[in-house]
């Protein structure tokens, strides 16, 4: 990372400092490739919480001051024109994975509070990235810097702004289920149709509807995308940074061609999708056959965010087990298999998408955050851009795409 974090702070793929996080903050499945079956949620009342209003002061020093000092880069925004009324929306959802399991989800509703007298706004879903805390998403705002720069940016110029919390965060119960692709599908899809019926029972229509994320947002972003695609609800763009699109090539990449400055905390990605991809694929002891004994435990502590005694290892080769290094193994492995349909590109595209990368990222490299446009090119689709931002890191990334993301939008919702 390019300086050290404050906290609070939604930090992307970040667990280097899990340890410090957790003690201070303490507190028959379907496989990944049936990503586009659609299920009813069960009948539960969505339910809408008014959290608090965010005057356009406040928003502009998010702009101008916050996002700054939490992502390390000084780039130009839009500032803000009106203030935003913000609403934690729990709804029902279903868990795919999960033998079609009922739960509940929360996420977040930005309106703004001109809304009222203009009726008709353009949407932007916002999918987030990789969290420390299961309260630091979107609807906890106050505890997530880059939903608090989404809000301060769109949801103040206009936008309806929406972003759920994902499957075992903010208000849920359930396990986390970091990058299983189907979950994430089914829980950003819920809270679009969530959203959308308190929009309508609030008089407010929607004339655009448009995808962001950032890192793991990013594949959850093009994930929805293909749901979305695949149903024929109507997407206008979609824009990620630093996203992963295929998380086996990740995987391998840092296990065997790591990158000359490789982040100290990529050990995230094999903690929590290791004890994830075990839960939600009903996979009994899969973290063990990943984590090495003696890191075992604190790891499960790390994933469960309860509080643990010892460091958890930045180096891979000591968190581990040594046939992680074997790249027969990995393939053959369960978690290999996994790995190996996690990917979120390989489809036919009907809207425009881009993806922008920073060419001194150092958690997702240029090759994987290019992989979408590759693919669609070699199809003959010009509907997929990788467009770089520079030699930005991992979280300057995503600070410095959001006023593009922003531009972008604008000139298509004006068409």
């Amino acid at each position: 990372m390019s300086r050290p974090v404050r906290m609070p702070v939604v930090v992307s793929w970040l667990f280097a400092s899990i340890v410090t996080l957790l003690l201070t903050a303490c507190g028959g499945s379907e496989t990944p490739s049936k990503t586009t079956a659609q299920t009813s949620p069960p009948a539960v009342q969505t339910k809408i919480e008014f959290l608090e209003r965010w005057d356009v002061d406040r928003l502009n020093r998010i702009l101008k001051t916050d996002t700054p000092q939490q992502f390390g880069v000084h780039t130009t925004y839009t500032p803000a024109r009106n203030a935003v009324n913000l609403y934690r929306v729990t709804y029902a959802s279903v868990i795919l994975n999960m033998g079609n399991k009922p739960t509940v989800a929360s996420g977040l509703l930005a309106i703004p509070d001109n809304a009222a007298t203009t009726h008709t706004l353009p949407m932007v879903s916002y999918q987030h990235g990789t969290v420390y805390g299961r309260q630091q998403v979107p609807s906890f705002p106050d505890q997530s810097p880059e939903t608090q720069l989404m809000i301060a940016q769109f949801a103040g110029q206009g936008y309806v702004l929406i972003g759920a919390d994902y499957f075992g965060l903010g208000t849920s119960t359930e396990p986390e289920g970091y990058m299983v692709k189907a979950s994430h599908q089914q829980a950003t899809y819920d809270m679009l149709m969530a959203s959308r019926n308190v929009l309508k029972q609030k008089n407010i229509s929607t004339n655009k509807l448009f995808l962001a994320g950032w890192s793991q947002g990013g594949f959850v972003s093009m994930s929805l995308l293909q749901k979305l695609d695949v149903m024929g609800v109507k997407v206008d763009a979609t824009a990620t940074a630093s996203a992963p699109l295929d998380l086996y090539a990740l995987v391998s990449g840092a296990l065997y061609t790591p990158q000359a400055h490789p982040a100290v905390w990529l050990n995230s990605i094999f903690i929590l999708a290791a004890f994830s991809f075990e839960n939600y694929y009903d996979s009994p002891d899969l973290a063990r056959s990943v984590i090495a004994d003696k890191y075992y435990t604190m790891s499960k502590a790390a994933y469960d965010r309860t509080p643990y005694t010892g460091a958890i290892p930045t180096d891979l080769h000591i968190l581990l087990r040594p046939e992680m290094y074997d790249p027969q193994a990995l393939k053959a492995s369960a978690f290999g298999k996994l790995l190996s349909q996690t990917e979120a590109y390989k489809w036919d595209y009907r809207s425009a998408v881009r993806n922008y990368y920073g060419d001194a990222d150092e958690a997702v490299p240029v090759d994987d955050a290019r992989m979408a446009m590759t693919y669609a090119v070699q199809k003959g689709d010009s509907m997929v851009k990788a467009i770089s931002t520079g030699e930005t890191d991992h979280r300057g990334t995503f600070a410095t795409a959001v006023p593009e993301w922003k531009s972008w939008f604008d000139g298509l919702s004006k068409q």
